[in-house]
């Protein structure tokens, strides 16, 4: 039996659980939380790209990233979830093509924030050198490296799919979780790659983070239990937490999809809960954190607003 008539056959039992657990009406916070983003992520990329001053600086290039990355994993999202519930009929190709998309932009995101660590400590460690090694030019290079790296092994897996497989059925339910599960049948160990990646950033991560304490525990900013480095740290450490757990969950199902002893029902709550909550928690808190933390986003914010403000009593009056 093709991938394709297993996969079939899959998502109509998925469908038939989450008709039986009612597990559609997730779809009604996760667009809540997807609208509420999709406001204020364009607000800040506005304010980041109207901002020659912004355009410059290394880590506001990095927050526009990982702010773009999150828009599109979230409307690619938010529209899989709609035709799931909907039941929409979608070709394998595009099942495929979607899936592809949606984990170049997670893996887009993954690394950004951890090229996001990386910066904070090269500026530690080297000010004087910084804006050499890392000018804006080098930056959108690395940037541009980073869309391709994260777009190249998911899309070598839809490449090769279709060269094994026919791509003419249909399928009633469109899941990233269940399109990577059934080409892990052709192809061993997809869950392994992933895991091996999340690994090493989370690992680069935390060797940053000691490096940058180890270089700056002499200066006293530790010391006040509320200090601003401390409040950072904490805050950038959650965030960082809430990107990398959904997807070591998500490697976590891809291992198990293919095991018996694992109810069906579980494998559809964990996977929906994981979609529909733990995937768009980082990217609702991302723009404040990441964004409005920043003095001087903030500032450029409060500028936009106000001048729109003043123009619109300009217009009425």
């Amino acid at each position: 039996m093709s991938s394709t008539h297993v996969m079939s056959n899959l998502t109509v039992e998925w469908v038939d659980i989450l008709r039986r657990w009612h597990l559609q009406y997730f779809f009604i916070p996760t667009a809540f939380v997807t609208f509420i983003t999709l406001l204020v992520d364009p607000l800040l990329l506005t304010c980041i790209f109207r901002s020659r001053a912004l355009r410059q600086e290394t880590r506001y290039l990095l927050v526009a990233n990982t702010l773009m990355a999150d828009m599109l994993f979230l409307i690619l999202n938010l529209a899989t979830i709609l035709c799931n519930v909907l039941t929409a009929q979608l070709p394998w190709i595009v099942c495929g093509l979607v899936t592809a998309v949606t984990v170049t932009a997670y893996c887009c995101a993954i690394l950004t924030v951890t090229l996001m660590v990386v910066d904070t400590y090269t500026a530690v460690r080297w000010p004087l050198h910084y804006h050499d090694l890392l000018p804006p030019a080098r930056t959108h290079c690395i940037l541009a490296g980073v869309w391709l790296l994260a777009a190249l092994y998911p899309f070598t897996l839809v490449i090769m799919m279709k060269q094994r497989d026919s791509f003419n059925e249909t399928l009633p339910v469109c899941l990233a979780l269940v399109s990577l599960g059934l080409i892990q049948i052709e192809i061993v160990g997809i869950h392994i790659y992933f895991f091996v990646a999340a690994m090493i950033c989370a690992m680069l991560i935390f060797y940053c983070y000691i490096r940058l304490y180890m270089v700056t525990r002499t200066q006293g900013i530790w010391q006040n239990r509320f200090s601003r480095a401390r409040v950072t740290l904490l805050a950038h450490g959650l965030l960082l937490l809430l990107y990398f757990a959904p997807g070591f969950v998500f490697t976590l199902e891809l291992s198990l999809l293919q095991r018996n002893d694992i109810s069906q029902d579980v494998q559809v709550w964990i996977s929906t809960v994981n979609m529909c909550v733990l995937m768009l928690l980082p990217r609702a808190f991302a723009p404040y954190l990441y964004g409005l933390r920043y003095r001087e986003i903030s500032e450029t914010v409060m500028q936009l607003l106000y001048r729109n403000s003043r123009s619109g009593q300009s217009t009425v009056s």
